[in-house]
């Protein structure tokens, strides 16, 4: 999944911020017990998304795609004192760990973790929020992205994870999930509302920043 040499990416994490003890705990955790380790955000990955929620400091946020509570913990670094993150996440054979997780964490009281379908959980949700992490099917993402646009403040943040799938955007055969991927790629870099940038961090992450409406 990484898109960048391994040493480099080596490099990178040995100059990056450690995770907490907790944090690594759930990597090792994941990668021993839990299918698809791949899925978790890892060190790199999990500080970019904490130094991003620290920088804006949201009141709200969206997960969707919650895994193992991981990258979940690392968004909600940087919350507000008042803040409250909504987490949604369709497999609920990991629920009592990542409840457990977020316990160990303290934010017990700060995240609402949510088992179902985002696709008929995100239209029940009337907050506005600051900042939403999509991290979930790839068939799905421009769904997700279309059902949440309107709830992202004007100056929001949406993230979105895995838009290099492992650099198979560039293959002539694409399966299913990469044709998903491309498509909702094409539709952010077509999507007037917003200001982005594509990261080609781990396997590469879609930062996208909602204009106000005099901007469009």
């Amino acid at each position: 999944m990484d898109v960048i040499n391994p040493d480099l990416q080596r490099y990178a994490e040995d100059h990056t911020s450690t995770e907490s003890n907790l944090l690594k705990r759930i990597n090792r955790d994941t990668h021993a017990k839990v299918m698809a380790p791949r899925m978790l955000s890892g060190h790199l990955q999990g500080r970019l998304l904490s130094m991003i929620s620290k920088m804006i400091r949201p009141r709200r946020i969206l997960e969707i795609g919650t895994y193992t509570g991981y990258s979940g913990i690392c968004l909600a670094e940087g919350l507000t004192n008042d803040g409250h993150m909504t987490t949604i996440d369709i497999n609920e054979e990991l629920e009592s760990s990542v409840r457990a997780n977020f316990a160990e964490a303290g934010l017990s009281n700060k995240i609402t973790y949510v088992i179902g379908n985002a696709s008929i959980i995100l239209p029940t949700l009337t907050e506005e929020f600051d900042l939403v992490f999509i991290d979930a099917d790839k068939e799905n993402y421009a769904n997700y992205y279309n059902m949440i646009i309107d709830k992202v403040k004007p100056g929001g943040l949406i993230l979105a994870d895995n838009v290099l799938w492992s650099g198979k955007v560039l293959l002539e055969k694409k399966d299913k999930d990469t044709r998903a991927i491309v498509s909702f790629n094409e539709m952010i870099k077509n999507d007037s509302r917003v200001e982005k940038v594509l990261l080609p961090v781990r396997d590469g992450i879609f930062m996208i920043r909602k204009l106000s409406l005099q901007n469009f």
